[in-house]
């Protein structure tokens, strides 16, 4: 299992499924990221918090515990 977390700057990954419950899971899919859409990394920040994405057209920063409940391939 891959994680968001785990992807490296410039590729791009596709959400396989989205772990978590409740709360984290619902602000995840509310961001627009859901099962099958592609996430591009374009940047990390120097201590890997957040991790700078694109997704569906716009700009998205997500932290770290997030990234790592999104798995991707």
């Amino acid at each position: 299992m891959k994680t968001l977390k785990q992807a490296k700057i410039g590729e791009t990954a596709r959400v396989v499924k989205l772990h978590g419950e409740g709360a984290l899971k619902r602000r995840i899919m509310d961001m627009g990221i859901t099962k099958g859409v592609d996430v591009y990394i374009r940047k990390v920040a120097p201590l890997g918090d957040p991790v700078e994405v694109t997704v569906r057209g716009y700009e998205l920063s997500i932290r770290k515990t997030e990234a790592e409940s999104i798995e991707v391939q």
